[in-house]
């Protein structure tokens, strides 16, 4: 697996569920997303997307936001946006049969906070992949992308606000 991911040996994922059973397939999953061609890392994140953030999370959902996070901050990833957008789904998710659920997922969100920060300032790479990430002629370049994506889970993250969560303490404290 390389230093991408490498820490998704140290979760029990077959301990874990998502909306369909057993989180055992969440590796196989975030690794597509991560080193798949196009159309199989586009049917990961839309998998993941089914399994661990709507409508309810799952116990599953908070193991899998750091390595989001991680996939979003990697260059290589074909739809960094898309993982910011999933991570953005997952904050507004919710499961109201299990609140620990729903407040560990949420938390798990918002630690990525410097990372999206980050994201929302990134330069143009020189990629070789630096192309239209949509069909049409003249789409966002994939950087203008991410940082779009970024400033909105930024802006979810500062507004958040639900009934299991924590007030967040004052900025810059």
């Amino acid at each position: 697996m390389g230093t991408v991911l490498g820490a998704m040996r140290n979760v029990r994922w077959h301990e874990l569920q998502h909306a369909y059973g057993s989180a055992s397939q969440v590796p196989g999953v975030l690794s597509r997303i991560a080193w798949g061609d196009a159309p199989s890392s586009d049917e990961a994140l839309n998998d993941l997307e089914r399994w661990i953030g709507t409508p309810p999370v799952f116990d599953s959902t908070a193991a899998t936001v750091p390595f989001l996070w991680e996939l979003a901050a990697t260059d290589s990833v074909r739809d960094r946006a898309g993982v910011l957008d999933l991570l953005a789904t997952i904050l507004a998710a919710g499961n109201p049969e299990h609140p620990a659920w729903t407040r560990a997922a949420h938390e798990a969100v918002a630690e990525g906070r410097a990372t999206a920060v980050r994201l929302t300032a990134a330069p143009d790479a020189p990629a070789v992949r630096d192309v239209p990430d949509t069909p049409e002629v003249g789409g966002p370049a994939p950087a203008q992308a991410v940082r779009t994506a970024a400033t909105r889970l930024l802006a979810a993250i500062d507004r958040h606000r639900c009934p299991v969560c924590p007030t967040p303490p004052p900025r810059g404290t």
